[in-house]
């Protein structure tokens, strides 16, 4: 098996296990022991996220790789009396994305109910509003697969505010090398740091830098990178998803290096020294600069942290939507790792 086959392997895996920001323990779980079984000794943060030791010779000048594992969700934020849910969204989720996707409302207490998010009143042959209707949350509902219809009705199943409703990610990877699927930021690159990891292991490799990985559960809430960064480190990367659209050079099929996002301009130093690695071993890859985005490794530095810092990743496009990105994408960014840290 290729070290991309395994990448793909393990981040179908991952996303076939709900995890909205707030709901990750079981994740975090399966990424604990896969690290366990490659050879590692992960930690589990307080905050929830795993934090795992990846070798290396110079403990004073360590690399800190950061990737998260949480995704967009929902979460019940009341229960009508026709025994339909009203929702919140947790982080950036989407309402006109989201429509007519099956969803697990995941009780406290009680196990999880299947549903389907609808905009309310959602029959076109009874509602005359349905196509100028603005789809906003106020104006979608969780209908329950469940026989319910008083609020109740639903109580009585063990469905209360604060349950979380997760997303039917709807994975699939194609003959083409195309892979689609809900949350590919940022589980992707959680699977490309185990790659990375794997590759550590079998070749025997010892990176010139002491090399942490740090899987983090609140990047999508803006919280997930702001602690547990180990002693040493001085420089920490966001492995996250790579921008596709307009108005920017990267594809799927590429490994983005981003030279500036919403939060202002990535290290100099560790931009131009990624562009050099990505050069020198035959990447392909873009630059770019990214307009509407927030990184882990920002969290990091706005929470005091004295370091250099970057972001790179596979291109994904159709972002915080039902997204894309290629197994060439996942190759170039696990080389560029490979480039970089040496």
């Amino acid at each position: 098996m290729s070290y991309t086959d395994f990448i793909v392997q393990e981040t179908c895996k991952l996303l076939a296990i709900d995890s909205p920001s707030g709901y990750t323990d079981n994740a975090a779980d399966f990424v604990m022991t896969e690290f366990q079984a490659l050879g590692y000794a992960p930690v589990k943060t307080r905050k929830g996220g795993v934090l795992v030791d990846l070798g290396g010779a110079d403990a004073d000048d360590g690399v800190l790789l950061e990737t998260h594992l949480d995704t967009l969700g929902g979460m019940v934020a009341g229960i009508k009396s026709n025994g339909r849910l009203r929702v919140t969204n947790i982080g950036g989720m989407n309402a006109n994305n989201a429509e007519a996707e099956n969803v697990r409302v995941v009780t406290k207490f009680d196990g999880s109910y299947e549903g389907t998010l609808q905009l309310t009143d959602a029959s076109v042959h009874v509602n005359g509003d349905y196509s100028t209707t603005s789809r906003t949350w106020e104006h979608m509902e969780v209908v329950l697969d469940e026989h319910v219809s008083s609020k109740e009705d639903v109580q009585a199943l063990g469905i209360g505010v604060g349950d979380f409703v997760c997303f039917d990610p709807r994975t699939r990877v194609t003959e083409k090398g195309y892979i689609k699927s809900r949350f590919l930021d940022d589980k992707l690159s959680v699977g490309i740091l185990l790659g990375y990891a794997k590759y550590l292991k079998d070749e025997h490799i010892t990176p010139a830098r002491r090399v942490w990985g740090h899987v983090t559960v609140y990047e999508e809430v803006g919280h997930g990178g702001s602690s547990s960064v180990p002693e040493g480190v001085t420089e920490a990367i966001s492995v996250d998803m790579g921008c596709v659209g307009e108005g920017l050079d990267c594809t799927e099929r590429q490994v983005s290096i981003c030279a500036k996002d919403s939060g202002g301009p990535y290290s100099y130093p560790v931009v131009r020294g990624l562009i050099e690695a990505a050069r020198r071993a035959g990447v392909d890859y873009a630059v770019d600069v990214y307009p509407h985005y927030g990184s882990d490794v920002e969290a990091t530095l706005r929470s005091g942290y004295d370091l250099r810092h970057g972001l790179i990743g596979a291109g994904v496009y159709a972002s915080h939507g039902y997204e894309r990105s290629h197994r060439d994408g996942v190759e170039n960014t696990f080389n560029l790792l490979r480039a970089y840290l040496g």
